[in-house]
């Protein structure tokens, strides 16, 4: 079972509500990854941080023109409040795209729309969870569904992965020892293809395997698909929905494949849990945008989607090659995995290196990562940095390694000097990054 992380909040001083606020909110911390974008997106500085997609080649111009016709044709209702369960037009048109991972059996019905990924982990977690409740969840995890689960105080167990994704027996043997302590566990949280932040994909040998064990124990599984149609090759995986329609949510997002600035992603789900997503999707929010989801369709209906997603395979693979020819340049002597679609590279770090610890010397040479403590709850993470090849150019990210590069070669010389595993820093929320425009 994982340790409790320290949920220690940040006090502001002379807080008139200190003592005031729910146990829940005491246990809210700050995404490592937000904290770094003040200075990370600093023109000086090559980010390799966020996982933000590169958008310059969506076809704004003509999109501008079509969007203006629809306020024309239909901004009364695209400015009118919607339903609680999504715009009708755009729960068809996310049929055709779950099609592409062999999900064929659902109907526009099925579909819950949702102001982007974190709202429905929000809303997952919030009709599933009580506090003390046990979801398992791959170690690493995506940053983002660790704040979920604290903000419910939900326990968070780990699962081990390896290049294949999810490992069955550690699988099992998780929910064996959550039984054996007495706890619920509610859900396996997983996110099967191009990991964030691991890169790793499961295996279709391993997907049958996990959906057994799942459904001999009766745990949910919820599948977060954001990468699922940005392999390299061109190829898709059958996605755990497709094998089991009645113990599995599908979650999934527009934000990677068009845009994130929609706020716009989808969930299918079992009858029973669909209507409580309905129900807390209106208590939550009302209504998803009419305006955003009305945005995607225009984009949808009047676009080759597919033809521009294979445009971003083909940009994606480039820089994640770049990435990689650099890393075997430059730092021969870590170690990594190369995925085979998404935005990410997980670099293993030398013995006895921090990468939290080192994060203030790297914006200072200019650089910026994700150090892998922001993938666990409980301190893990030390040996590794998440890479983000997704939104620079080949040349910064070459350049990124480069001076990355300069900063754990310092760190290897001074922990061989002086025999030491590194500086630990405050928390990163609380670190004020050097300003690298200062050098």
């Amino acid at each position: 079972m994982s340790e409790k992380p320290n949920t220690a909040s940040k006090v502001i001083k002379n807080d008139p509500w200190f003592g005031s606020y729910a146990s829940r909110a005491e246990s809210m911390r700050a995404s490592e990854i937000r904290a770094l974008f003040a200075v990370a997106n600093r023109p000086e500085v090559v980010s390799l941080a966020g996982g933000m997609p590169y958008l310059e080649r969506m076809p704004f111009g003509e999109l501008s023109e079509l969007i203006a016709k629809m306020m024309v044709d239909k901004g009364d209702v695209a400015w009118q409040y919607g339903s609680a369960q999504g715009d009708q037009h755009l729960r068809e048109d996310v049929l055709q795209i779950m099609e592409l991972e062999n999900i064929k059996d659902v109907q526009p019905d099925d579909v819950v729309i949702v102001n982007g990924s974190q709202s429905g982990l929000d809303l997952i977690t919030r009709i599933m969870c009580n506090p003390g409740d046990v979801v398992l969840a791959e170690a690493p995890n995506y940053v983002g569904a660790l704040g979920v689960f604290q903000s419910f105080q939900v326990d968070v167990v780990n699962v081990l992965l390896d290049k294949d994704g999810l490992i069955p027996e550690a699988f099992e043997q998780a929910i064996i020892e959550q039984h054996k302590l007495g706890k619920q566990v509610k859900f396996l949280y997983t996110v099967p293809n191009f990991h964030n932040p691991a890169g790793a994909t499961m295996s279709e040998e391993r997907r049958p395997k996990i959906l057994e064990i799942a459904q001999r124990y009766h745990v949910l599984i919820v599948e977060d698909n954001p990468y699922g149609l940005l392999s390299f090759k061109g190829k898709t995986y059958p996605a755990l929905r497709s094998l089991d329609a009645e113990n599995v949510v599908y979650l999934s997002s527009f934000s990677k494949i068009i845009a994130p600035g929609m706020r716009v992603a989808w969930m299918v789900a079992p009858p029973g849990i669909r209507h409580k997503l309905v129900l807390a999707n209106e208590s939550a929010i009302l209504c998803p945008s009419n305006m955003s989801q009305m945005t995607v369709t225009t984009y949808l209906d009047n676009f080759d989607w597919k033809s521009q997603i294979n445009d971003y395979r083909g940009m994606y693979k480039e820089r994640c090659d770049t990435m990689d020819a650099a890393l075997r340049e430059y730092l021969p002597y870590c170690s990594w995995h190369k995925p085979e679609g998404g935005f990410y590279i997980w670099l293993q770090i030398p013995d006895g290196l921090d990468s939290r610890a080192m994060l203030p010397r790297a914006i200072t040479a200019k650089v910026a990562y994700v150090a892998g403590t922001a993938f666990y709850n409980n301190g893990q993470g030390t040996d590794h940095m998440r890479l983000s090849f997704c939104y620079p150019t080949p040349e910064r990210i070459h350049e990124g390694i480069r001076r990355l590069s300069t900063v754990i070669d310092a760190e290897r010389e001074t922990a061989e000097l002086f025999g030491t595993t590194g500086r630990p820093d405050p928390d990163p929320t609380d670190v004020e990054y050097p300003d690298p425009s200062a050098n």
